[in-house]
């Protein structure tokens, strides 16, 4: 918890059915300015669903959301990104064989008049996507440079740059080192640590305790759809957090030994 700056998220006890099957059974979290807040959980823990009800996907079927202290009531996520919600998806959403800055302004095309004809502007496309690629740390050879010719890291860079460039205030991002050797995974780490410093929230969904380590201020670890707490950096060892991931008992005794919630 950051006592100088309120939550940009409150989810308040969200629950979220898909008829008979309840996908998030009673979620709370709070996602301050400035930090790296990491959401861990194996496989089925409902972290999908949970980006989606975020970031204007799904509604909830109850509970409460509030976004900069206000109810939450979007209608899908392109308004979650006016807002300043960005998710970044596993599949990154890019065009592997168009190039980097068409990639990075796809969606947001800046245009120039040429008579009575509006043309993408390549000039201003160009520089920005250098600009901000230098910012993150990858110097690309050049900015026609196909995105498919990138790393898995430097894609995953991109993604993240292009959302910071836009206007994003909470930075979601779903597993973004899971198919990573150890050189791209510290690159991206890098990169969200950067991201963190500029003020953004970061949202680092991910099963490992390793990675999540390396970048994180507050830990949240989901099962089974409930979230089984929060401990903040240096609260927690890497063996509790696994084993929390693997069972979710050792919370209660971790809160008691802390003498109150973590």
């Amino acid at each position: 918890m950051n006592p100088e700056h309120a939550p940009l998220i409150e989810m308040k006890n969200i629950e979220k059915h898909f008829g008979s099957v309840i996908a998030l059974n009673g979620v709370s979290l709070e996602i301050y300015p400035g930090e790296c807040h990491c959401l861990l959980g194996d496989n089925g823990a409902g972290k999908s669903t949970f980006i989606k009800t975020m970031s204007g996907v799904h509604k909830p079927t109850r509970g409460e959301i509030l976004f900069e202290g206000k109810p939450m009531h979007f209608e899908d996520p392109r308004d979650a990104i006016t807002a300043g919600i960005a998710t970044v998806y596993q599949d990154l959403a890019m065009i592997p064989l168009m190039s980097v800055s068409r990639n990075f302004f796809m969606g947001n095309e800046p245009e120039k008049k040429f008579g009575p004809f509006k043309l993408f502007d390549h000039a201003y496309a160009n520089e920005i996507t250098m600009q901000e690629m230098r910012k993150m740390g990858i110097n690309l050879r050049g900015p026609d440079q196909a995105v498919g010719t990138l790393s898995g890291g430097e894609r995953q860079t991109v993604a993240i740059a292009r959302a910071v460039h836009f206007g994003a205030k909470v930075l979601i991002l779903d597993e973004p080192t899971s198919a990573l050797g150890v050189r791209q995974t510290a690159n991206v780490l890098a990169t969200i640590d950067k991201v963190r410093k500029d003020g953004i929230a970061v949202v680092f969904i991910t099963h490992n305790v390793r990675h999540a380590l390396a970048v994180g201020d507050r830990f949240t670890v989901l099962n089974r759809g409930k979230t089984l707490g929060t401990a903040q950096r240096g609260q927690i060892t890497p063996d509790e957090l696994q084993d929390l991931m693997a069972g979710g008992q050792e919370m209660v005794a971790l809160e008691s030994s802390l003498g109150g919630t973590v």
